[in-house]
């Protein structure tokens, strides 16, 4: 799998919470994933669910995705065409969401650390990130991340853990 950035987002901070990525008053209405990606990211950045389109890419600090372990924060940014985030680190229950719904994430501290430090120089570059092989193309620097395991890409493979679960249990039938 190979992803090439349509567009960088740039989130200079550490430790952007669920609560932040999708706001906690929509927490229990009845949403669409669609519904939810019009409020992604709007008390961060209110143009970011106007603006963000398919094929963008998130850019982040430490701790990406810390607080709750409400999937909403996922599946919005994942609605809303984010196709990968690449953070220094992310919150466990985050990253574990992440795979659950099929969105990758790359822990990249080096090139997080080199787009963030150089966030005006990056901001309408594209990037390639290439899942195969662990390795992150910027204009002019490679950093090699780790490959997704086995399980993961399976789960990526199907679109998430409920249609990978749908297919091993039709595979029992």
């Amino acid at each position: 799998m190979k992803l090439t950035s349509n567009k960088l987002w740039i989130f200079q901070d550490d430790d952007i919470n669920t609560d932040v990525i999708f706001p906690g008053r929509y927490t229990y209405d009845p949403l669409t994933p669609e519904q939810m990606a019009t409020h992604a990211m709007e008390d961060y950045n209110p143009n970011f669910a106007k603006e963000v389109s398919e094929g963008d890419i998130i850019i982040a600090g430490n701790n990406f995705g810390a607080g709750s372990s409400r999937e909403q924060a996922v599946t919005c940014l994942k609605a809303a065409g984010v196709s990968c985030i690449i953070a220094k680190s992310f919150a466990r229950i985050y990253y574990r969401n992440a795979i659950n719904e099929a969105l990758p994430l790359v822990i990249s501290p080096e090139c997080s650390n080199l787009i963030l430090n150089k966030k005006d120089e990056y901001q309408n570059e594209q990037i390639t990130v290439d899942f195969d092989n662990g390795l992150i193309k910027t204009k002019d620097s490679e950093f090699k991340f780790p490959k997704l395991d086995e399980q993961a890409l399976k789960i990526f493979q199907a679109g998430g853990l409920v249609n990978y679960t749908k297919e091993r249990l039709k595979e029992k039938i």
